[in-house]
């Protein structure tokens, strides 16, 4: 599948692995057309519930773990400029709003993205994934209508459907499948469950299993009042 043509994409989500599941294939897509990317990753997610049985981490290695799967996955992807921004897991939520705002700003200004991946506000459920996404929502906000980036965002939250209808972006990732399940195995440490899982469905021959790895589903932002007045 050929994407439209983009001038510069931005990704930026508070977690290793979040880039993973909801847009490796997006990304790797672009990067295979010559599409810039560049993934800023707030934090390192070094408060990972999975250490393993027997534990293959502490919780002081844990981020130097996930820092390695981290960079694993972009090689995956193809993606050479990832920016890890130094953020804490779990406390990204409690950081100043208006630090976040001038952090996703300071992106923004320096690589001109014509898109933006995130989270979509209110439908992202973790709360460092709420803070992520209103930090880049506050940002873009401020610019003049005309600059604005596109934001395409993820959600998954149980009401998206009641509050968002249907995804409006599907894009067909077929083609990079391999690409995603590589950057999805670079999370090992944190992702062996559920490849597992998927596998033994994928063996079973329930479609939702391969959808996964087909298609990816994205919710342009809403610039309405209604969405405007929340944040």
């Amino acid at each position: 599948m050929t994407l439209q043509p983009e001038r510069h994409v931005l990704v930026v989500f508070p977690h290793p692995d979040d880039e993973a599941f909801g847009v490796s294939g997006t990304i790797s897509t672009y990067v295979n057309q010559g599409t810039p990317v560049t993934y800023a990753c707030l934090t390192l997610g070094e408060m990972g519930r999975n250490l393993g049985n027997p534990p293959f981490a502490t919780r002081e290695t844990l981020p130097l773990v996930r820092k390695k799967e981290l960079i694993a996955s972009c090689e995956a992807m193809g993606v050479t400029d990832l920016r890890m921004m130094g953020l804490r897991d779990k406390t990204v939520e409690f950081e100043d709003d208006e630090k976040m705002v001038q952090m996703m700003t300071g992106l923004i200004d320096e690589l001109n993205p014509s898109l933006i991946i995130t989270f979509y506000p209110n439908y992202a459920v973790h709360p460092d994934h709420e803070a992520t996404a209103r930090a880049v929502v506050r940002a873009v906000r401020r610019m003049p209508v005309e600059q604005r980036p596109k934001l395409h965002a993820v959600a998954f939250a149980n009401n998206t459907g009641e509050g968002l209808g249907e995804p409006d972006i599907v894009n067909n990732i077929r083609d990079v499948r391999e690409q995603k399940l590589g950057s999805m195995r670079a999370h090992i440490s944190q992702t062996a469950w559920m490849l597992e899982e998927n596998e033994k469905r994928l063996e079973a021959g329930e479609p939702e299993a391969e959808n996964w790895l087909t298609y990816e589903r994205f919710f342009s932002y809403r610039w309405h009042e209604d969405f405007e007045d929340q944040f």
